[in-house]
């Protein structure tokens, strides 16, 4: 079952838009968890506000899944999630890797979705002002190996 809920989930995502959020229940059921580095809520209402908070401040969000592994209760994604922020015609591109673990229930639903990525060194080290600092930080931390 949960081959099929894992290609659900693929095709999902890789054609995300504010129309497909109406479709989020066919994906996600009632009760699911959702935790990011910037959200952990519980229930498919909260999940759909955290898509149509993305929608409203990113321009052209697109996630591409690298590669999509499951068994029957859990799922893994390598995943890349493009978008633009700023105004035209000076937006600013990102790419951001990341992975996801989720869990299905026995009709092959997510009931537990967990996202993998570090916003520091995607986000906060590319931003101005605060970029210095963490990117100081990540070398001061650093082992000097890399």
């Amino acid at each position: 079952m949960s081959s099929q809920g894992l290609k659900n989930v693929v095709a999902f995502y890789e054609n995300l838009a504010p129309a497909s959020l109406a479709r989020l229940n066919e994906v996600y059921t009632e009760d699911a968890a959702f935790t990011d580095p910037f959200n952990d809520v519980v229930g498919i209402v909260a999940i759909r506000r955290i898509f149509e908070h993305m929608f409203a401040t990113v321009h052209q969000p697109v996630f591409k899944v690298e590669q999509a592994l499951s068994d029957e209760r859990n799922g893994f994604l390598t995943w890349t999630f493009s978008f633009q922020t700023g105004k035209a015609p000076a937006r600013r591109h990102w790419a951001v890797q990341g992975a996801t673990h989720i869990q299905f229930n026995s009709q092959g639903k997510v009931c537990m979705h967990y996202d993998y990525w570090d916003p520091a060194q995607a986000l906060y080290e590319k931003t101005p002002l605060v970029g210095g600092v963490f990117r100081w930080l990540r070398r001061r931390l650093s082992s000097g190996s890399q």
